[in-house]
C-alpha cells in the first residue's frame, strides 16, 4: 500500500498530489493518504451550474476561504487549512462497472472504526439540510450539551475504467467558522442547509488535534497491508 503523508506547497499542487493515487491504482497498486487540505472552499460540479454560483465563490472569498472546483463529490465543501482532514483510498478496477457500493461500504466500515477508537461513536446517515448531502455519510451526536445529530463525515466516489477512488472529509474542530462560511456560501447557491448540522470530531468529545486523529483514520484504510511511505512537499 502507497500512503502519501503531509501536502504540497499550493491547493493546486496539492491536488496533483491526490490525483497520483488514481494512477497509482491504473497500475494495479493500492494508495491511501490522509492529510489536513489548505484552506478552501472546494465546490462540486453541481455547484458550479447553479445560478448563485458566483455569489457563492464570493461569499468564500470573503470569509478568507480560496474557491477552487473539485471533481470527486457533490456540493461545496469546507476545509479551514489547520484541523479538517481529507482521506483518500485508491485501487484498481478490473470491471468500472462494478464493485462501487462493496467500496463505499468498505470505506465506510474503515472509517467508523477509526472515529471509535477515538471514543467517538458515529451513527449512519445525516441530519437534513446538512453541507454536501449524499448517502454515504456519518453522523454524530453534538457533544454532551448538544441532543441532536451533527455530519461528521461525507464520502463520495471517483470511478474510471481502470481504477476508483474513494474520498472524504472529516473535520476535527473549528465548527463554528466551517459552519459560517457553509452558511455563506449554500445561502449564496440558494440550497438548503442548516448550519447547526455541522459536525465535529471535538464537538462530538473527541480529540480536537487533528494530528490524532489522522493516524487513527490512515491506520484504518490501511489495514493490514504493508506502507511505503512517501512524504509530500
Amino acid at each position: 500500500m502507497r500512503v502519501f503523508r503531509g501536502r504540497a506547497a499550493s491547493i493546486a499542487a496539492d491536488r496533483d498530489v491526490s490525483r497520483q493515487l488514481l494512477s497509482i491504482a491504473a497500475t494495479g497498486d493500492r494508495a491511501v493518504r490522509v492529510w489536513v487540505p489548505h484552506r478552501q472552499i472546494a465546490f462540486g460540479r453541481r455547484d458550479a451550474r447553479r445560478g448563485g454560483y458566483d455569489r457563492a465563490r464570493e461569499a468564500a472569498r470573503e470569509r478568507g476561504f480560496p474557491p477552487i472546483e473539485r471533481a470527486v463529490g457533490g456540493r461545496a465543501v469546507a476545509y479551514d487549512g489547520e484541523t479538517t482532514l481529507a482521506f483518500a483510498r485508491a485501487e484498481p478496477t478490473a470491471d468500472f462497472r462494478t464493485g462501487t457500493a462493496d467500496r463505499y461500504e468498505r470505506a465506510t466500515v474503515d472509517v467508523a472504526r477509526a472515529l471509535r477508537s477515538l471514543d467517538v461513536e458515529p451513527s449512519r446517515g445525516e441530519p437534513a439540510d446538512s453541507f454536501c448531502p449524499g448517502t454515504h455519510s456519518l453522523s454524530v451526536a453534538g457533544g454532551t450539551a448538544v441532543g441532536r445529530q451533527r455530519k461528521l463525515v461525507g464520502i463520495a466516489q471517483r470511478v474510471r475504467q481502470d481504477a476508483a477512488l474513494v474520498a472524504g472529509v472529516v473535520p476535527v474542530a473549528n465548527r463554528g467558522e466551517l459552519a459560517d462560511v457553509l452558511e455563506g456560501v449554500y445561502g449564496a447557491l440558494e440550497v438548503p442547509f442548516d448550519p447547526s448540522t455541522v459536525g465535529t470530531v471535538e464537538d462530538a468529545d473527541g480529540p480536537s488535534d487533528p494530528e490524532r486523529v489522522r493516524v487513527a483514520l490512515e491506520d484504518a484504510l490501511v489495514g493490514e497491508s504493508r506502507k511505503t511511505v512517501t512524504d509530500v512537499r
